[in-house]
């Protein structure tokens, strides 16, 4: 079959990219090069396979990312109806058991009759269709390196890390206790209390604990994805305002917050296992058993996976991309997902469904139309072409990517004396959704 598209990568972008072309009529050719040739995260040649987490982030509809979900929704994104279908439980935010997501979009592209997929390590690709190159962070080496001489820019990386899964047979919930903070929404976590007499020898070990090594020593970590050994070195305080805050988790053994809380999160469907929320490492994976057995509740932890660090790879969008995603003076080459500079499962989907928008426009020979900058994915490819390129770095969905609300929309002094700073926040997160859905239907009527 002869093609129309070709499409490199089949993770969370290029599954959705490929996923729209083929729904839009276009013949799709989806090379993969898994599992001929694996990465250092990946375990399996699946499509849309995740590996740092199992969170599409927050639900919360006025949030950013629930802006953004709405938006992709509208769009008939395929990501997202399927993280939907695979949920477990995570109090306020949209998890899913990984497997099995993996394995619903894998059987959706295959079977799909516009989309050959192909098993290849495409190291150069061919510009003879247009070309969506979507291989995410763990863009091998050889393509890494066409790209930086197509790109006419030097590469640009950030570590990153992936948290310890632990089996939920081998937790003691006599000492770990379901909640979620403040008791919002239903009690998802598994929470193991610390107090201080136990916060401090564990974070002592954590500090003290061997890593691996970096092959890079310039290369900086995202600071959204801290491991959480880089984040102790900052301060003995640090944990316990970040991914250890008690905050809001009453210990039903004592009524009270604890010192210091680690939460575990359900990580498939089936609930055997969970994943350690915010303790993304690069501990040795035998200091990881010692020092995180440490913790009460999983001093007899089984491991289902433990942390591992790998390098990312990204380019400098502002000097690359324009708002389409379109590589600035290539006719044919767009690029999608983490390695165009976004950050996050979520709006990696949601730049391949952008950059398919983008294909489909130039197939119909139409020029080019970025999606509205008033619309939480128009904001971020936006901030991808407008950025300073010496401060760039990736980039999540942000409320304050959007445009200002034009002046008089909120009553700012009447929402603080109703409800303070909590009420300002929601009223304007309302604000920004509704402003981003009438853009969007305005964008999509003119296609």
């Amino acid at each position: 079959m002869s093609i129309d598209v070709r499409v490199v990568g089949a993770g969370l972008a290029g599954s959705e990219a490929a996923f729209q072309l083929a729904s839009r009529g276009y013949r799709v050719e989806l090379c993969e090069m898994r599992p001929e040739r694996m990465t250092p995260a990946h375990a399996t040649g699946g499509a849309a396979e995740m590996v740092c987490s199992n969170s599409f982030k927050s639900d919360d509809a006025n949030s950013a990312t629930g802006i953004l979900k709405a938006e992709l929704t509208r769009m008939g994104s395929l990501v997202l109806r399927l993280a939907r279908e695979t949920r477990v439980p995570a109090g306020n935010s949209l998890a899913v058991d990984r497997t099995v997501f993996s394995e619903e979009v894998t059987r959706t592209l295959q079977n799909h009759p516009l989309i050959t997929w192909r098993t290849a390590h495409v190291t150069a690709p061919v510009l003879d269709v247009p070309t969506i190159l979507a291989t995410g962070p763990l863009t091998s080496d050889p393509l890494a390196d066409w790209l930086a001489q197509i790109c006419g820019s030097d590469r640009l990386y950030f570590y990153d890390a992936i948290a310890p899964v632990i089996e939920r047979d081998s937790i003691d919930t006599s000492i770990a206790f379901m909640a979620s903070r403040y008791g919002k929404g239903s009690a998802d976590f598994l929470n193991c209390p610390m107090d201080k007499d136990q916060y401090e020898p564990f974070l002592d070990a954590l500090l003290a604990a061997p890593k691996a090594p970096l092959h890079d020593f310039d290369t900086p970590f995202f600071e959204a994805c801290l491991p959480i050994e880089v984040m102790a070195e900052r301060g003995r305080e640090t944990l316990r305002h970040g991914p250890m805050k008690p905050v809001g988790l009453d210990d039903p053994r004592t009524g009270r917050w604890p010192y210091a809380a680690i939460q575990l999160r359900q990580d498939s469907l089936a609930g055997d296992h969970y994943n350690m929320v915010g303790f993304q490492t690069r501990l040795a994976w035998g200091a990881q058993k010692e020092v995180f057995r440490l913790i009460p509740g999983l001093e007899h932890a089984e491991f289902a996976r433990l942390g591992s660090i790998h390098r990312n790879t990204y380019v400098c969008a502002p000097k690359v991309l324009d708002a389409t995603l379109a590589v600035r003076n290539q006719a044919s080459l767009w690029l999608a997902g983490q390695v165009s500079g976004v950050e996050g499962y979520l709006e990696s989907a949601a730049t391949g469904l952008a950059a398919a928008l983008a294909v489909e426009t130039h197939l119909k020979g139409q020029a080019p139309c970025p999606l509205p900058q008033d619309t939480m994915l128009g904001t971020l490819l936006h901030h991808l072409e407008h950025s300073q390129p010496s401060r760039f770095s990736p980039v999540n969905a942000m409320l304050g990517l959007l445009p200002p609300l034009p002046e008089g929309t909120l009553d700012i002094r009447a929402l603080k004396r109703a409800g303070g700073t909590p009420a300002v926040k929601a009223a304007k997160g309302a604000a920004c959704r509704e402003r981003a859905l009438q853009a969007l239907e305005g964008f999509l009527a003119t296609r």
